[in-house]
């Protein structure tokens, strides 16, 4: 029986990995930046310490991720997504009760871990079930992320509303039982893929994957991953604390982190239906530049206007940048490389994250204010503009082609489209 008659209900596994990008993302990533105000009130943090703890969650992801794809590899997607969403449920569970900076931060430490075993695999468990329509279903992964963002930026408010000081323990309690229910989901729905043969490149000898690291395709492509995600995770977690420092009430900013995630769902697909006519390239620069004017409106004015349009632009804009550059890291190698180059240049997103909140953090209390944190996080986007000018004259070419039988794949750099 072929694999397209094998294939589980494409909705249903698709709904899965939405989900899941819902929980380990939208969730353990994103709600923080909600949530934040009030918990750091509550355990008297400071903005370093709380710089700190989004730091640890994505310098446990950078850790692991490479680890994460080892497991799906070895015992199945199926498994590692399962075991990373029970070990989201175990740290959403402990933050809803942890009472000191120190468990707090070994809690988050735990969500950036599970994460490694459930986002990737999921991603690369979907790519293989539907290869040519691999635009569609990384879409749809995106959107979780908006999903997520608006959930949260309408659901902790209430909370806070309903149970006052206790809203923050109590929202990281309702993620856990969301967490925990889509774990029984995947158990129930989700299928691994046939087993990938020995020539796959779970089995890639040592000097292909070089081949692919060094590739200068995929590092510019790698690296403007990374700028992204240290960008956007700065964004995330301070964006709200800068509104209520500059005098707005937090349930407006939790309706404006709301509104980014209602526009940020359909903004992926959107701009990936756009790339794909107009090049990946031209919406990229088009995507990112957005996004830096985004981040500068706040800068000029710290009004409600100024900082309405800013959410309004980034979530018009942003999930389209992370939907074109997770396939344009997918455009650069041949099919058997994908997991290789989808994975490195994870592991650049993840770096980026890792830096973004401490640097941020520490740029806030050093200067007692915002301004300079965002004006760094403008500065380092416009570095990630350039490099979307060099993807735009990438040629249709694969950077890493095929093999020939018995030698080595070719590998082009980048060059000028025809």
């Amino acid at each position: 029986m072929s694999q397209s008659a094998m294939r589980p209900n494409m909705v249903i596994t698709v709904l899965c990995g939405t989900l899941t990008s819902l929980v380990v993302i939208g969730f353990a990533r994103l709600a923080y930046g909600v949530i934040l105000p009030a918990m750091r009130a509550d355990l008297g943090l400071s903005y370093q310490q709380a710089g700190i703890l989004s730091t640890v969650t994505a310098l446990c992801y950078v850790c692991f991720v490479l680890a994460g794809g080892l497991a799906a590899a070895r015992w199945g997607a199926k498994a590692s997504i399962m075991f990373g969403m029970l070990t989201v449920t175990a740290g959403f569970v402990g933050l809803a009760f942890a009472a000191n900076f120190w468990l707090v931060m070994a809690l988050m430490g735990l969500l950036g871990f599970g994460t490694a075993f459930a986002f990737a695999p999921m991603v690369a468990l979907l790519a293989t079930w539907f290869p040519e329509k691999r635009g569609l279903v990384i879409g749809c992964m995106t959107s979780g992320v908006g999903v997520g963002v608006l959930v949260s930026g309408v659901l902790v408010p209430f909370l806070f509303a309903t149970f006052g000081e206790q809203g923050w323990r109590v929202s990281w309690g309702v993620f856990a039982g969301a967490a925990l229910l889509v774990a029984v989901m995947v158990g129930l729905f989700v299928r691994n893929p046939p087993t990938a043969k020995a020539s796959d490149a779970g089995h890639l000898p040592a000097d292909e994957k070089w081949l692919i690291y060094r590739n200068p395709r995929v590092l510019i492509v790698a690296t403007t991953y990374g700028i992204i995600g240290m960008s956007y995770i700065v964004q995330t977690v301070f964006m709200v604390s800068f509104m209520v420092e500059s005098g707005h009430s937090a349930s407006i900013a939790g309706r404006y982190m709301a509104m980014m995630g209602l526009m940020s769902i359909a903004a992926g697909p959107l701009w990936g239906w756009l790339s794909d006519f107009w090049g990946r390239g031209n919406a990229l620069a088009t995507c990112i530049f957005l996004v830096i004017m985004a981040m500068t409106l706040p800068l000029i004015e710290q009004s409600l206007p100024y900082f309405f349009f800013h959410f309004l632009v980034m979530g018009a804009s942003i999930n389209g940048v992370f939907a074109m550059i997770q396939t344009s890291a997918t455009d650069q190698v041949a099919p058997r490389y994908i997991p290789i180059a989808f994975s490195f240049a994870t592991l650049f997103f993840a770096f980026g994250q890792f830096l973004g909140p401490a640097i941020a953090g520490w740029l806030i209390e050093t200067t007692g204010g915002f301004t300079v944190a965002y004006s760094f996080t403008v500065l380092v986007l416009s570095v990630g503009f350039g490099l979307t000018l060099l993807i735009r004259r990438f040629p249709k070419e694969l950077a890493v082609g095929e093999p020939s039988v018995g030698a080595t794949p070719s590998a082009e750099g980048p060059a000028e489209a025809k």
